[in-house]
């Protein structure tokens, strides 16, 4: 038997009180807070929701044309979306489309902050790494215990649990990217009299916008992995069919919304990939 230093019980009962502690405290201003992102979670809900499909595909084609210039591909994207009503998953892949769209614009809005961050502190990066480690190996089971505590069932402890898994790759590869930049442009740069902030949105972030793109890419397919866990605390949409089709037993149901599931998958892996090409043969034209 390995000799008991540090008691597992007690590690336990110290977590729990932290999280008590929290909850007691905290949980009414963590709503507060919280609120304005529901607010804005439930508004694009219903905005895809209400909108005629027709218009939500026509987005779709025009976006995916403004990131490729190919008119084949962006054609092809418009037909898969229209696959998910083709299968009868319209209205919920659209709640399925709101939470990834918000999950991917709050990774972006944190990852990116945070990967310059870390680029530019090693400091902060020696800490920051094991943390991004945790983050990614850590069951995704593990963070609903809290935030259902903190914030109840809804779509707002799914949002943040998607997120919490899938941020870390936007971070990552931020972080890369601006390292990546090679040391006589910068010099160049500070040549010409470009001071830190121009440097890092003239120079570095250009230039790591190809490593930025592939970590959107995979922060969105972690983020698509999440839906059905995310279903089991109140996200409906996909994920919610999928889990209907477990607890009922109806295999037919389970492989329809896991279809669905990969046709969005595929939307936003290959329009983020398509980006990223562009970018690396010489960005906009």
């Amino acid at each position: 038997m390995f000799p008991e230093i540090i008691p597992a019980r007690e590690v336990r009962r110290a977590i729990d009180g932290f999280v008590d502690h929290l909850v007691t405290n905290y949980a009414e201003t963590l709503e507060t807070l919280s609120r304005p992102i529901l607010n804005m979670l439930v508004w694009l809900e219903q905005l895809l929701r209400g909108a005629p499909w027709w218009s939500v595909v026509l987005v779709v084609v025009v976006l995916a044309w403004l990131v490729s210039r190919r008119v084949v591909f962006s054609v092809a994207m418009g037909g898969l979306l229209c696959v998910l009503g083709l299968l009868g998953l319209w209205d919920a892949g659209m709640q399925t489309l709101s939470l990834m769209l918000m999950a991917a614009g709050l990774s972006v809005v944190i990852g990116i902050p945070l990967g310059i961050l870390m680029a530019r502190a090693d400091w902060l990066r020696s800490i920051l790494l094991p943390v991004l480690d945790v983050m990614q190996t850590m069951p995704s089971f593990v963070y609903l215990i809290p935030v259902v505590m903190l914030f109840g069932l809804g779509k707002i402890p799914a949002l943040i649990a998607t997120v919490i898994y899938a941020v870390p790759p936007l971070i990552r590869l931020t972080d890369l990217g601006i390292r990546l930049v090679d040391r006589e442009v910068l010099e160049a740069s500070r040549a010409f009299g470009a001071n830190s902030r121009q440097q890092l949105f003239g120079v570095q972030l250009p230039l790591a916008l190809p490593n930025i793109m592939a970590g959107l890419n995979q922060t969105t397919m972690m983020a698509l992995s999440m839906v059905v866990i995310a279903s089991m605390i109140g996200a409906r949409g996909l994920g919610y069919e999928v889990l209907l089709g477990i607890n009922r037993l109806e295999v037919g149901r389970g492989v329809v919304a896991g279809l669905g599931i990969v046709v969005l998958a595929v939307l936003f892996d290959r329009i983020t990939q398509s980006y990223g090409q562009r970018m690396r043969k010489g960005g906009t034209r």
